[in-house]
């Protein structure tokens, strides 16, 4: 029984049901990544024997007759720049490659609490900076559907596990579109929730007003409950908002008759690859037929999107960064002074993109420039958010393409950091307004690559979200195919 290629939810029926057991089930997806790993490359850390000893307490928990959460006993995967207390956190950079944090992310402890089996850390971007994971300090993660193109990133490790079938699910962080752009090259299910929703304690920070903890799973399902298990209000957060998240599962098998879809000239301008607009155009003609109402809605500033995520990305890295200086934690280079150990362990322990942003953030932040830049950029980011303000006075969600192009082949885009940044340009503004996204299969192109078709609402609308890729989802079968180049 290939119980890797099953969803969280069939899984948790079969468990209950007490069908296949959890160590049976941990094993079985122990054996898909021995078995992918040399191909793919998703995982930093393997946690085989961890996760054994985690299947078989939730198989005790399973059989006490109490009830459990959703997701108990189901293998996930964690995102490599989340502390996970007594395994090593590397966020995929040489600078962290000794770190064993000695606590866990809120996110971590509350699925720990849900008696999920942790089968790894996945690969990421150093930092999580880039769209690619072609900047890990570690290895490459490669595009389960074609093994000589990247996965996306920065969460393509927990990307391609999924669509791998080396996790039933994962968790992802979302900057500039780092859970939803590897979800779409990917083919899976990937949702950003609103700033504040999911605690970022434990998240080891790249821009903190940016960052936002989301699920990565093989359907809409699979993402409502583990989003269910990761939102709430935490203490430990500062920016973690005063809000008592919905039971999202609910927000599913609803009609969308009446559903107003916004579509934004922006998101359909030159630069769409044109089989990605086809893919998108059908899949709004699908909402059509569904219930669902266009209407044309307009983002006037997201063309100052990139240009305004890369000086204030920038500039928070700039100011995050600074405390991996070999003082405390981390890799440490040896020297005769401070001042040289400082620089000496910063040159061997970052990433050339790492040492971009950095100095980029650096730049905006200095005397003499602060307001031409940073403060200007913070202004446009208050124009953007407003865009969307008014665009959901009109529509209920926002439909367009995740990502310009399909998955794109190693080094086609590294020799050109702006071109490599365009990736994200229909996930950025996302960001910088802090509202929630979703990107789900919705297509492929004649090579056989998979397209997402991305889905916004406003601030802790991701009911909206749920009901509408729940209802697309239902009513195709893109979400059901399975990569070709490592299939079982």
């Amino acid at each position: 029984m290939e119980l890797h290629t099953k969803t969280a939810h069939e899984l948790r029926d079969m468990l209950r049901r007490r069908e296949v057991s959890s160590v049976e089930l941990t094993r079985d997806v122990m054996a898909r990544i021995n078995a992918a790993e040399p191909a793919v490359q998703a995982y930093v850390t393997v946690m085989g024997d961890e996760a054994l000893r985690m299947a078989a307490n939730a198989d005790k928990a399973l059989a006490s007759g109490e009830p459990q959460a959703d997701l108990a006993g189901i293998p996930l995967a964690i995102k490599d720049n989340m502390c996970t207390r007594g395994t090593l956190t590397t966020c995929s950079s040489k600078i962290l490659s000794n770190f064993v944090p000695p606590y866990d992310a809120t996110v971590v402890s509350r699925l720990r609490a849900s008696k999920v089996v942790f089968t790894g850390k996945t690969n990421l971007d150093e930092f999580a900076m880039g769209s690619s994971t072609e900047n890990s300090g570690i290895k490459k993660t490669r595009n389960p559907w074609d093994t000589s193109r990247v996965p996306g990133g920065s969460s393509g490790g927990s990307a391609a596990a999924v669509a791998a079938g080396m996790a039933i699910a994962a968790t992802g962080s979302d900057t500039g579109g780092s859970i939803r752009q590897p979800a779409s090259l990917c083919g899976i299910v990937g949702v950003k929730a609103t700033y504040g929703l999911v605690s970022r304690y434990g998240l080891v920070a790249f821009a903190s007003s940016l960052d936002q903890i989301g699920p990565m799973t093989r359907d809409v399902e699979d993402a409502a409950i583990l989003l269910n298990a990761l939102a709430g209000h935490d203490p430990m957060d500062s920016t973690s908002a005063k809000y008592t998240p919905p039971d999202y599962t609910s927000f599913l098998n609803k009609p969308i008759k009446g559903l107003r879809v916004g579509l934004p000239k922006e998101f359909f301008a030159d630069g769409l690859d044109p089989e990605v607009r086809a893919a998108i155009d059908a899949a709004i003609k699908k909402l059509e037929e569904l219930g669902a109402i266009p209407v044309e809605v307009e983002l006037p500033h997201s063309k100052y999107a990139v240009a305004t995520y890369y000086l204030c990305a920038t500039a928070e890295a700039s100011s995050n960064l600074g405390r991996y200086d070999g003082a405390q934690y981390g890799h440490r280079a040896e020297a005769d002074n401070v001042v040289d150990m400082y620089c000496r362990t910063r040159a061997e322990g970052f990433g050339p993109e790492v040492k971009r942003r950095i100095m980029l953030g650096t730049y905006a932040l200095s005397a003499g420039y602060y307001d031409a830049f940073y403060i200007k950029a913070m202004k446009v980011r208050t124009l953007i958010k407003g865009d969307f303000e008014k665009a959901f006075a009109k529509c209920d969600v926002i439909a367009g393409a995740t990502a310009p192009t399909a998955a794109f082949k190693f080094g086609e885009k590294t020799d050109n950091p702006l071109e490599m940044y365009l990736s994200d340009i229909f996930t950025i503004s996302v960001n910088l307004a802090g509202i929630c996204g979703v990107s789900i299969p919705c297509g492929f192109t004649s090579g056989g690559l998979p397209i997402g078709l991305q889905l916004l609402a406003g601030p802790f609308e991701e009911g909206k979200l749920f009901t509408a890729a729940h209802a697309f989802e239902q009513a195709t079968e893109w979400h059901t195919k399975r990569p070709p180049a490592i299939s079982a």
